[in-house]
């Protein structure tokens, strides 16, 4: 801090000087002693000053309602809620997020330096502390087809910025476990900063060995047993709730059920659509859920505000005390946990404020360069033996293989239990698709599309039939990227997402209207209501998460580390 406006805190502390700001009559949630403290909260120069009998040249009354630190995103995306970096920002400050973790390697795998530059820019002057992760693994493995590789010496400078806290989630395991030499680079290249990983499903022995790497961090565990697992080796378990993956019901109910310590955990939405921050909030969802399920109000606070800090060495965020950003949420209660007003830096934020977008650059307006496309290359032909087939596992982005005989005469034919799924390669236009067979998905009469694919972001399609596979393409690649809905022959809706495929230049209002209506027109072409159609569709060809997946090489065994059918 620099020194004039230490003293300007220090003379406030001392009540020598009025507070810039007191908040008074407040239940303040103690996250070093674990209870509620009734007091005058006091802030000068946008921190924490004192903790009493304060008085301010402003004051607000909170005449008995709850204050808390900000909460804390510990994993996310940005790019995955669709909108400008800026209007995921407003939307969830309203709900009480004021601190971001955010990984960029969606925007990466597209545009690398770039893709990342473009995130920074964006959250440089937002109304909240917005921190970044530096890709690990552009691309995420070696059978990837993305848009940029992203070296340990590309990575370098970003090491001078003040918003960048360390390595993005390592989601290439095997090549930390088997000392792959540049994925070592990267390691050493961030020693003495954190590295998040992206661990699932690894054996006891292959677990010790990322740990051993220096990954303190995991967002990828699914039950109550493997993230005891990973607390067992020291690690940071981020508790992910978002859109498609919801893990937080199955690792609460084991953590409630057992009386386990809470330390060590915290919450991430990781990829979560504005249409669902809008509706059911964002951290506070988490934080409510988990305390419905029978973790303490205290013990939850902690886990989305003081332990997620100290995971990131951020020494000013995180508890009401002296000393600390005035980071603050006026909440109705502990339990129910609807915010009333949102601090940033002793600044109330009212309503969505939002920053006027910095420009995008022209290049990373037009990133969909398709090749030639083949019909004939859809065609599964049948050879009388089991295919096999990925099974989609709801509210998961986990899959299972389920080796079948398809139906159909002599090529595949869906049948309302089966659907035919597409990966068409779109950075360099190499025409590489791979086609593939979904279960569980229940899409009828006709396909939908997605430029949002993690982590190469290809456009992928599912569908009942090859001619509206081939529109949902055509439709994608007019619009720039984006989601596209076709029914028998027609395109029914779009939401276009232009910026490199993965992001809208539209409002808020726009973006979360068109994808509500989209969403329920899914379901009535069958997609199970419980089942987020776009999002569970883009985990589809991600080869690094078990157990089967399409690529444009392919269908890729995960867990076998191996193609099954290629393209």
């Amino acid at each position: 801090m620099e020194l004039t406006k230490y003293i300007g805190c220090s003379r406030a502390a001392r009540k020598l000087d009025k507070a810039d700001l007191v908040l008074k009559n407040a239940k303040i949630v103690n996250v070093f002693t674990d209870r509620v403290e009734e007091g005058n909260v006091a802030i000068t120069n946008g921190m924490i000053v004192g903790i009493g009998d304060y008085h301010g040249v402003r004051e607000i009354d909170l005449e008995g309602q709850y204050l808390t630190s900000g909460f804390i995103d510990a994993h996310l995306h940005l790019e995955s809620t669709l909108v400008n970096p800026q209007v995921l920002i407003a939307k969830a400050t309203a709900h009480g997020t004021t601190t971001f973790i955010v990984d960029p390697h969606e925007v990466a795998n597209v545009a690398g330096t770039a893709g990342i530059d473009y995130l920074l820019s964006q959250t440089e002057n937002c109304p909240a502390h917005v921190y970044v992760m530096i890709a690990s693994c552009v691309p995420s493995t070696p059978i990837d087809d993305n848009g940029c590789t992203l070296t340990a010496d590309q990575m370098a400078p970003y090491l001078k910025n003040r918003r960048v806290l360390g390595l993005g989630e390592v989601m290439d395991c095997m090549s930390v476990i088997n000392g792959d030499p540049e994925m070592n680079r990267k390691l050493e290249l961030f020693d003495g900063k954190v590295k998040d990983g992206h661990a699932p499903n690894l054996s006891d022995e292959e677990l010790a060995a990322y740990v051993m790497a220096g990954v303190t961090t995991d967002h990828e565990g699914t039950t109550y047993e493997y993230v005891m697992k990973e607390r067992s080796m020291g690690m940071t378990c981020h508790i992910r709730e978002g859109s498609a993956a919801r893990n937080l019901e199955m690792i609460v109910k084991g953590i409630v059920e057992n009386n386990t310590n809470t330390e060590g955990f915290c919450f991430c939405t990781d990829d979560k659509h504005i249409e669902d921050i809008a509706r059911e909030g964002d951290i506070d969802h988490n934080v409510r859920k988990a305390v419905s399920m029978g973790i303490s109000p205290i013990a939850a606070v902690k886990m989305a505000t003081i332990q997620p800090a100290r995971c990131y060495g951020l020494r000013r965020t995180g508890a009401v005390a002296p000393g600390y950003d005035a980071d603050l949420v006026v909440w109705d209660s502990i339990k129910d946990f609807n915010a009333r007003m949102v601090f940033y830096k002793g600044n109330l934020i009212r309503g969505e404020q939002r920053i006027k977008p910095a420009p995008c650059p022209p290049e990373l307006m037009d990133t969909i360069h398709l090749g030639k496309i083949d019909p004939e290359k859809l065609k599964i032909r049948l050879d009388g033996h089991p295919f096999p087939v990925i099974r989609m596992i709801p509210g998961q982005i986990l899959t299972e293989r389920k080796d079948l005989l398809l139906p159909g005469k002599e090529y595949f034919e869906a049948n309302g239990d089966l659907d035919k799924i597409a990966v068409f390669e779109r950075h360099k236009a190499t025409g590489k698709t791979g086609v593939g067979v979904v279960q569980n998905f229940g899409l009828r009469e006709g396909a939908i599309a997605s430029s949002v694919s993690h982590d190469s972001h290809n456009i992928i399609v599912i569908g009942d039939n090859d001619r509206d596979i081939l529109l949902a393409v055509k439709e994608l690649e007019r619009t720039h990227g984006g989601y596209t809905i076709i029914r028998n022959g027609e395109v029914c809706d779009t939401l276009e997402l232009p910026i490199m495929g993965l992001i809208s230049d539209r409002s808020y209002s726009y973006v979360n209207q068109k994808l509500r209506k989209m969403i329920r027109q899914a379901h009535r072409m069958g997609v199970p209501e419980d089942m987020d159609p776009f999002i569970t569709l883009s985990f589809m060809a991600l080869p690094v998460i078990p157990e089967i997946r399409c690529t444009p090489r392919g269908i890729y065994s995960v867990t076998g580390g191996e193609f099954l059918r290629r393209a």
